[in-house]
């Protein structure tokens, strides 16, 4: 075998990291979920009552974003923006998977929204602050198209740049807090943000957690092994879980109470293996006096939501997504 082409490290079913530096994301855990993770083209035809479309946000570098866009949503109104983070780590996941399409097709049609999802770069190719750095230019990009600098017509025709919520699934959860509390320093008028949404976010410590020790993930989309060599590929070399980007209530992080963020709501699993120190950010968050709304779903575990095949044939799981993206919607209704 060519040593280049030795495997150096593997997430099991995710990724494998050769000699080279290359990095194989062939999905290669369970054949019967791997349609979950197949791309969606884009429509600007409505399938299901919603049109996507991709579009350049970076000239220089070809950066995308995929806009979701609902058929019904009324013609007169504008409608509230959902800027969206994909999870996985930050090093496996893309904007255009087949999971992201169905929850956020759902999720703009009940709430009467715009999402748009920019395609975010990996780890281990890509350290931290790649991913943040990404999704903070394309806040920036909404911005330009706000103050028509940049032209995007569906944006421009259909969105309410004075209401824009931060949204993100596990790592993409540290996204919107990060991206919120850096857009609290700037000017990003005449954008508003009115709301963050980390949901089942990737906070974690070096020491485990009781959760950690103590629960039992049955669910691809979180393992112990994915949070440590995930978190291990992205965070800057010699770092650690206690890094500020992955532990924004630990003692190397700024003070969560010097911080000026929108309201956040937070979406909690009691079933996810990092739950507790999600609940520990939530109670830091409280005590510094911002203002944290807790969504907690019983009997299921982290992104329990994307997982279509448990949706469509557990009834609890169905149960669970319903109120989840209820809670969601009116997040959202109430702050006009």
């Amino acid at each position: 075998m060519d040593a280049a082409n030795e495997v150096v490290d593997e997430v099991s079913g995710w990724l494998r990291v050769f000699a080279d530096g290359t990095v194989d994301r062939t999905w290669t855990g369970p054949k019967e979920v791997s349609y979950l993770l197949d791309p969606v083209t884009p429509s600007n035809k409505p399938d299901d009552g919603v049109s996507i479309r991709d579009v350049v946000i970076d000239p220089d570098s070809g950066a995308l974003a995929r806009i979701y866009l609902p058929e019904d949503a009324p013609e007169s109104g504008k409608l509230p923006i959902l800027l969206h983070f994909q999870g996985g780590g930050f090093c496996v996941s893309r904007p255009d998977m087949n999971f992201y399409y169905a929850f956020y097709s759902s999720l703009v049609k009940k709430a009467g929204a715009v999402c748009v999802s920019p395609w975010l770069r990996l780890a281990p190719e890509n350290r931290h602050p790649a991913a943040l750095n990404d999704a903070y230019a394309s806040l920036m990009w909404l911005r330009s198209v706000a103050r028509a600098e940049v032209s995007e017509p569906w944006l421009e025709s259909r969105a309410d740049f004075g209401r824009v919520f931060l949204i993100g699934d596990s790592s993409g959860g540290n996204l919107v807090h990060a991206v919120a509390a850096r857009a609290g320093e700037e000017d990003i008028s005449p954008l508003v943000l009115r709301g963050g949404i980390p949901i089942h976010p990737g906070f974690v410590r070096s020491t485990r957690s009781k959760s950690e020790l103590s629960l039992q993930s049955d669910s691809a989309f979180l393992t112990l092994e994915m949070v440590d060599k995930f978190l291990g590929f992205a965070l800057p070399i010699g770092s650690t879980k206690d890094h500020p980007f992955t532990c924004p209530m630990g003692e190397a992080a700024r003070p969560l109470n010097t911080l000026k963020l929108p309201d956040f709501l937070v979406p909690v699993a009691d079933n996810d293996l990092i739950r507790d120190t999600e609940l520990e950010y939530i109670e830091a968050m409280k005590k510094a006096g911002q203002k944290v709304e807790v969504l907690m779903n019983f009997g299921v575990g982290h992104c329990f939501y994307l997982n279509r095949i448990a949706v469509d044939t557990d009834p609890r799981v169905a149960q669970e997504t319903e109120k989840f993206i209820e809670a969601i919607t009116r997040f959202i209704e109430e702050r006009r």
